[in-house]
């Protein structure tokens, strides 16, 4: 034990030590912020680039006194001839257009969009929702019907869905806070295993290759060695993980304040800081109802559950990846292995957004959070939908008996593939290698 432990402390420090090591811990939790305010900028400036100046033509003396000017369009009367606006239009560039309504627009319901060079897909999309509108309005009045009391109906029904608890009482639940943290706990879980357990077999065909390993195997057995080096290198990967969490969220947190404050700063600028009553009152409705739905969460249950499907199935793979780093002398030849182990596990990621989801409880979802290679992914995305808690011990005693069976098996081809160099290892050489006697 206590040579399992050193090893383990010398795969980590090692490994924390390295420049490598602090220079992705910080620079990615800087990339994604960056591309976050980066995206957030760049969207807002193109929002205000996009702002489009409309001359109308109107032959109805009467569409485009009804025309509304919003925050991305200007709607401006012509008082040219054609000829002579299209001219203006065309000095003016692609921000400038011309709209030509039709004397027979109420029945033809056609109009001509003018530009310098391809019309706007979004300017033109607006401008039609806008006489679309008008159209609508138009209609009415030849019926006498008045808009202004169906526009008053409201039809929007709101369901307040509810859990029936084993105890017949019930609770607040909502379908889609449930999908949102499934899918994102497989996506969490599928870069995990893989990512950790792809750091345990490049560590390990490097010491193979730089035969730094046949040192090392004099003083431990093969054993101790493999499992040193999966605790270690696993947390690494999780001491790693927890900071880009942290940091991310710190910087996520700081960002999006600056964001904020700076577009309120602006919008005091333009006189429109003040939010009107209803709009505060749709805003508390929302955080309202997020704050229900995430009640109806068991978080302390859905983070246990996580830490230990994510521990049990890091511990299966790893052991995997080891006995294929132990057989094989470089990255290249490895991708024959590591593809038939890694199926599993990414047929129930891409199960996840589909099947997973949209029946937890059925057959199949069922049985693949019960078998050891696809459990850890598909027993933590029924998890937030409620799932039985014999189903969730059963699914963590059946992972752990996979990760003792796995850790057994990759064992006995890891004391043999260590030492073995300059030769290709196939699936016969593997068996072979495991029937191998003491």
């Amino acid at each position: 034990m206590n040579k399992i432990l050193l090893i383990v402390q010398r795969e980590y420090l090692s490994r924390v030590k390295k420049k490598s090591f602090l220079l992705t811990t910080f620079l990615v939790p800087l990339f994604f912020i960056g591309l976050y305010v980066g995206t957030f900028l760049l969207t807002q400036k193109s929002f205000e680039d996009s702002k489009a100046l409309v001359y109308v033509l109107d032959h109805t003396d009467s569409v485009q006194q009804q025309l509304k000017s919003n925050t991305q369009i200007t709607y401006a009367t012509s008082s040219e001839e054609l000829q002579r606006q299209l001219k203006d239009v065309k000095e003016k560039g692609d921000k400038t257009s011309l709209l030509v309504i039709p004397k027979d627009f109420f029945s033809s319901k056609k109009i001509e969009f003018l530009s310098a060079g391809k019309p706007n897909i979004k300017i033109q999309s607006e401008i039609e929702d806008e006489l679309e509108k008008i159209l609508l309005a138009h209609a009415y009045k030849e019926l006498n019907i008045d808009a202004e009391k169906i526009k008053n109906i409201d039809t929007k029904v709101e369901t307040s869905a509810k859990e029936i608890t084993e105890t017949g009482d019930t609770k607040e639940s909502d379908t889609r806070i449930a999908m949102g943290i499934a899918m994102g706990l497989s996506i969490l879980i599928y870069l995990s295993l893989f990512l950790y357990g792809a750091q345990v077999m490049r560590g390990i065909i490097e010491e193979k290759s730089s035969r730094i390993v046949e040192v090392i195997i004099s003083s431990v057995k093969p054993f101790q060695l493999m499992m040193g080096k999966i605790i270690g290198i696993g947390l690494v990967g999780i001491t790693q993980f927890i900071l880009w969490i942290v940091l991310t969220f710190s910087l996520f947190t700081i960002a999006t304040q600056t964001l904020i404050d700076k577009k309120d700063l602006q919008n005091q600028m333009m006189g429109q800081s003040n939010m009107k009553t209803a709009e505060l009152s749709q805003s508390s409705a929302i955080a309202i109802d997020i704050q229900t739905a995430l009640a109806g969460v068991n978080l302390p249950e859905l983070l246990t559950c996580f830490f230990l499907f994510f521990l049990l199935g890091y511990m299966l793979y790893s052991a995997l990846f080891a006995a294929v780093g132990s057989a094989v002398d470089s990255e290249t030849e490895a991708n024959q292995f590591t593809m038939p182990i890694t199926m599993p596990l990414l047929l129930a990621y891409m199960l996840s957004f589909g099947v997973l989801i949209n029946d937890p409880h059925g057959s199949i979802a069922t049985w693949l959070s019960f078998i050891p290679l696809t459990s850890p992914i598909a027993m933590l995305v029924r998890i937030p939908f409620g799932v039985p808690t014999w189903q969730i011990i059963l699914s963590l005693v059946l992972l752990f008996g996979g990760f003792l069976f796995t850790t057994w098996a990759a064992a006995r081809i890891y004391r043999v593939g260590i030492l073995m160099y300059g030769k290709k290892a196939s699936i016969k050489e593997l068996i072979k290698w495991f029937n191998y006697k003491d």
